[in-house]
């Protein structure tokens, strides 16, 4: 059997990629491990792939993340919980009718290059000989939320640990955490909810991290914060930008050191934003007490870099994740230390017709752009799109990686940040130009 294109994953980006190929009558299949699509908010998906925890919700507004093709009802709250986007992906689904595309409870576990085509490997999980298909174009959408990364090297003792050391990909509700002594790192948004929710029912609450981070609100003046991104400022130089948001949070919020933390070595919009409305209220109340980053365990005491030192029933490694294709093999592709280099963060020069959806960190949502991402690959799988050299490639990627190095914070974080509306202009630019190319080509 040989179909056009493979798409690796029905979670978010997986699915928008379903919609667009059927719109543009692109025969494809769509292959998900899990009974159910929705990736990383189907809260206990199956898949064993997922992050959400019970009390979760998103992070930017609901009309940031929406799809273009189907935008949230209305009546959905501004942020609203992991249960109603999974509803809201499941409705995405089903009317657009192409939930029998997809081939669940399916694990791609190769996927091959094979001259001008991909052998693509699956296996049933529930039992089954696997089986090979040929395929003109994979798109692997996988995510990039799954592969929990824990502190390397380990921290010193730590492997004596009496105590419950958990990450936050298997966190789920704050039951372990009841009457217990809990110390929380990182600085992320998964660190400062879970500290946050850990505040309300633990003995204690202790919030390590290396360095400080800007604290941006969900809410300014009344309205979701993310709101502003769409004013004339967030459309100005990146200076401005910068500018026009320390001052918002500054007249807001007032100093992070205030609340007890630390301040940021870095300037805002160098390093990907923490949301939390209720951290620095925790932190007003002494509910949470911030520590600095962990240099070692003695038993169950903790041992931080300032000398202090804390004894803890529960370690909660808020630590990131690795970006993980598991199907590929690395002389085809690699993630070291989480970087891969890809055009325009989508086409691998190297592989024709192996494209990725979704590999992004936005200051923003991902689901638009993963659906923008979608439009350009269609126009490529076409032909009605196409590519530039090999060595223009080679270039705007070498550029991308300067200028992550210069603007943000060293970290495996920021290795495939994009600013929202910045990436999604520079998508719209390429598409247009690949159209250029292609119909120059035909001429």
């Amino acid at each position: 059997m040989t179909a056009r294109v493979c798409i690796v994953g029905a979670g978010s980006s997986g699915i928008t990629a379903c919609q667009v190929m059927q719109a543009r009558d692109i025969d494809f299949d769509c292959f998900e491990v899990g009974s159910d699509i929705g990736g990383n908010w189907r809260y206990d998906n199956d898949n064993g792939m997922s992050s959400a925890y019970q009390s979760l919700h998103i992070n930017t507004s609901r009309q940031q993340m929406e799809y273009a093709a189907w935008p949230m009802p209305d009546d959905l709250p501004d942020y609203p919980s992991h249960w109603q986007i999974a509803q809201y992906f499941d409705d995405f689904v089903d009317h657009f009718g192409f939930r029998d595309r997809i081939r669940f409870r399916t694990e791609v576990v190769k996927v091959s290059p094979g001259g001008t085509q991909w052998a693509v490997t699956v296996r049933p999980v529930d039992g089954g000989e696997p089986e090979t298909l040929v395929y003109d174009h994979v798109i692997v959408a996988n995510g990039h939320h799954w592969n929990p990364r824990w502190p390397e090297p380990a921290f010193p003792g730590s492997e004596d640990y009496p105590g419950l050391q958990l990450h936050a990909h298997h966190y789920r509700t704050p039951d372990a955490l009841v009457g217990k002594r809990v110390l929380v790192l990182g600085i992320g948004n998964s660190a400062t909810d879970i500290a946050v929710e850990s505040s309300r029912v633990a003995r204690s609450t202790d919030l390590a991290m290396r360095r400080g981070a800007h604290i941006v609100p969900k809410y300014m003046f009344g309205i979701p914060t993310d709101h502003l991104t769409e004013s004339p400022l967030a459309r100005g130089p990146f200076r401005m930008q910068q500018l026009g948001m320390a001052a918002l949070l500054r007249l807001t919020q007032g100093r992070q050191s205030s609340y007890g933390l630390p301040e940021p070595d870095h300037r805002v919009l160098e390093a990907h934003p923490t949301v939390s409305q209720d951290l620095l209220n925790r932190l007003g109340h002494g509910d949470i007490t911030v520590r600095p980053n962990i240099d070692r365990f003695e038993g169950s005491k903790v041992f931080f870099t300032d000398g202090s030192a804390g004894e803890y029933d529960v370690v909660v490694y808020c630590t990131g994740y690795r970006v993980s294709f598991p199907f590929l093999d690395s002389s085809v592709v690699a993630a070291e230390d989480n970087r891969v280099g890809l055009y325009r963060r989508v086409v691998d020069p190297d592989h024709p017709g192996l494209f990725f959806l979704g590999l992004i960190q936005p200051i923003g949502a991902i689901m638009p752009l993963a659906e923008a991402q979608a439009e350009w690959v269609a126009d490529l799988v076409t032909g009605v799109g196409a590519l530039p050299s090999y060595a223009q490639m080679r270039s705007q990627i070498d550029a991308y990686d300067a200028a992550l190095r210069k603007r943000y914070v060293a970290s495996k974080r920021h290795t495939i940040e994009v600013d929202f509306h910045s990436y999604l202009v520079e998508l719209r630019k390429e598409r247009k130009a690949a159209r250029k190319r292609a119909a120059a080509g035909r001429s």
